[in-house]
């Protein structure tokens, strides 16, 4: 059991701010990789919660590798982000506020999969035409696009077909 599901159990619903690290991956079309959360069910950014002894980068890796699959050769820092924005309750009644530490990776590696229960599916969109985002995600987003990505460098591979890993 993780670091929040502990608090969770002293605290209920009530909120808590959590930091946490959210990752960037895109692919050689600048299309951005998004999940589609199983809580929600609207699309979002990989991330997560540090847990105790982490660091944050370690958070980011962490995260990206079991929500997708994938690795980073690097990551580079695009930001820290946090406010009303970031602000969440989930289906649950848990209340969440989120300190979010943003990263894109560089040259991520890896075939796409779905390991923690967390996504109901993976795809990559372009940045003009993203589908409905979890809020934090859709919040995220404009900065990005305000300031750019400094990272073009592409994942190091490409699912069969481009289809969502995950549909039916």
């Amino acid at each position: 059991m993780g670091y929040i599901q502990n608090l969770r159990r002293c605290v209920g619903h009530q909120p808590i701010v959590a930091i946490g690290a959210t990752i960037i991956v895109t692919n050689e079309d600048g299309a951005v990789l998004l999940q589609r959360r199983s809580d929600f069910g609207t699309w979002g950014l990989p991330g997560g919660a540090l847990e105790p002894g982490e660091t944050l980068e370690e958070t980011a890796r962490r995260e990206l590798s079991e929500e997708t699959g994938l690795t980073a050769d690097g990551l580079t820092l695009l930001g820290v982000f946090s406010g009303p924005e970031f602000f969440i309750e989930y289906p649950n009644g848990d209340q969440l506020h989120s300190v979010i530490v943003l990263y894109q990776a560089v040259q991520a590696r890896g075939e796409l999969r779905m390991g923690d229960g967390e996504s109901l599916e993976l795809a990559y969109f372009p940045l003009d035409a993203l589908p409905e985002m979890e809020p934090r995600s859709a919040a995220l987003l404009p900065h990005v696009l305000e300031s750019g990505l400094p990272n073009t460098s592409p994942v190091a591979h490409r699912p069969a077909g481009d289809a969502p890993i995950g549909t039916e």
